[in-house]
């Protein structure tokens, strides 16, 4: 009984010990989590000498002995790689879905892309590749954001369909920067000079996005910054070969799409969103491209543009041009009161379509000389393999021409004669499809009732 004793007494003992040395670790730990909350070590995410980045942070604080030389530099925000690389731990509270202990400021970026491959800009219809998801991807791959969209304030310009280029997108989001304090209000401006010795935002992203994605530039944006409200006007620019069309006829139909009007025979109609299809084009004229006479663009700008507006008034001036529409078809269409419903026509085709510019008031974009010259020559390299390819396609049709012809007749296939865009048939009118919203709203409200009911 005695030993018995005697044995509860050491274990309560030990456990007693335990307890205490439990509270010496909790209050270490409580210390250390303190030293990295107020890091402001920016060397742990930026570029090496390599211009890699660095993805995992070479620190291990789990070590009670940690030497306190270590600790010192640590404060300093001195990263120390000794000799060879060691296994890269996670810091004891470090949360890699989360940006505040990292320094952050509101920046726009302004971005150009080759329409090409993706499916769109904007990256929420799931489909794969879209310029949107490349670029994040990018942003996540350079630590220079951490956290979902919804936490750093993002925001777009535009958002361009499948195919549809641009050599002026704007976005804006929080990204990690240098001169903010940790965790800082980031309501607050920044003092001007700030820019300087700012992460290279340009050098950073274009070493990580695919080729066909650059950022241009990029600045510091007011807090109240929106890329999508706080554009002034958005120029669109439509390529295109002159070939047979009457451009004195197109520029004709032109000037009467200029002001504010309601195109919703213009565009492809969203009724369950949109309620208002009035818009503003404030110029609209046909220029010739690089001084050629038969290369050619459309010039269009505006505040604002309807789903698919551009290739829809684009497709009507190309059957004016083709003289098989008058130019009075704009004004039939405009007046919506007496064409209330869409006449069906194709659109125009979506690769040569660019979304030229954003027009912000008090936004001037920068990059480095570095990242300039970087960016020229990608854009230089990509020029010339997009002619070594046309190249290809022309001697393809001059060796077509040394081809002799066999005499063969063929039967030509009949060409379709056009019915005119006013004979054709007719889209439901906005109102049609408000009604039929409703009714299917209230359908499906009924079904829940009469669900709920017999349960």
């Amino acid at each position: 009984m005695d030993n018995q004793s005697e044995l509860i007494m050491q274990l309560r003992s030990k456990l007693s010990s335990f307890e205490n040395r439990v509270s010496e670790l909790e209050a270490e730990n409580a210390r250390l989590k303190s030293i990295v909350s107020r890091c402001t070590c920016h060397e742990i995410l930026a570029f090496e000498q390599s211009n890699k980045v660095e993805e995992n942070i070479d620190t291990d604080f789990s070590d009670k002995n940690l030497p306190a030389i270590n600790l010192e530099k640590l404060k300093l925000g001195n990263c120390v790689r000794n000799g060879k690389t060691k296994p890269r731990k996670k810091l004891a509270g470090y949360k890699l879905n989360s940006m505040n202990h990292h320094s952050q400021r509101f920046v726009a970026l302004k971005i150009m892309y080759f329409g090409l491959r993706f499916y769109g800009f904007a990256s929420e219809a799931q489909m794969d590749p879209t310029v949107e998801s490349e670029l994040f991807k990018a942003l996540q791959k350079t630590r220079l954001v951490l956290g979902d969209k919804k936490d750093l304030q993002y925001s777009r310009c535009g958002r361009t369909d499948k195919g549809v280029s641009s050599v002026g997108q704007v976005v804006a989001l929080l990204l990690r920067s240098k001169h903010k304090e940790p965790g800082g209000d980031t309501s607050k401006e920044l003092v001007d000079g700030a820019d300087e010795g700012e992460l290279d935002y340009v050098r950073i992203l274009n070493g990580v996005l695919p080729d066909d994605i650059r950022v241009i530039g990029w600045c510091h944006a007011p807090v109240n910054f929106s890329a999508r409200f706080s554009c002034l006007s958005r120029e669109y620019r439509y390529f295109f070969w002159r070939e047979n069309l009457n451009i004195l006829a197109m520029e004709s139909s032109c000037k009467r799409l200029i002001g504010e009007h309601d195109f919703r025979n213009f565009c492809k109609m969203d009724a369950a969103n949109v309620h208002n299809y009035k818009r503003r084009i404030t110029s609209f004229d046909i220029c010739p491209c690089n001084g050629s006479d038969q290369l050619m663009f459309m010039k269009i700008k505006g505040s604002a543009f309807l789903w698919h507006q551009v290739r829809c008034m684009v497709a009507v001036l190309f059957l004016v041009g083709q003289g098989l529409e008058s130019p009075d078809v704009i004004d039939v269409l405009l007046d919506v009161d007496k064409t209330p419903r869409k006449p069906q026509y194709k659109m125009a085709p979506e690769i040569p379509l660019v979304l030229y510019s954003c027009e912000f008031e008090g936004l001037n974009f920068n990059c480095s000389s570095d990242a300039r010259r970087a960016l020229q020559l990608h854009l230089e390299k990509e020029c010339r393999a997009y002619k070594l390819q046309a190249a290809i396609f022309q001697e393809a049709l001059l060796s077509l021409s040394s081809t002799e012809d066999d005499g063969s007749v063929t039967t030509k296939k009949k060409a379709s004669s056009h019915v005119p865009v006013m004979s054709r048939p007719t889209e439901p009118s906005y109102d049609e499809r408000r009604a039929k919203l409703i009714f299917s709203a209230a359908g499906q409200h009924k079904s829940v009732v009469v669900e709920q009911d017999t349960r």
